[in-house]
């Protein structure tokens, strides 16, 4: 079973309403590694179980 599998798809209606906690920006989804991805901030917000982990301490550093 590959990561696509496991982690659903993120609902459309909630990517219109979640923004970056530090920026305010608008997030993408980055179903290949299950994140949220500001571009604005550089970061990478996780998705476990399918809930969004939106805490800056628990993103990943884009590499630029």
């Amino acid at each position: 079973m590959d990561k696509e599998d496991k982690e659903p798809p993120v609902d459309p209606r909630l990517l219109e309403i979640l923004v970056c906690p530090l920026t305010r920006g608008p997030l993408t989804y980055d179903r290949e590694h299950g994140e949220l991805i500001c571009p604005k901030a550089g970061l990478a917000y996780p998705i476990r179980d399918g809930i969004p982990i939106m805490l800056a301490e628990e993103a990943r550093v884009l590499e630029p």
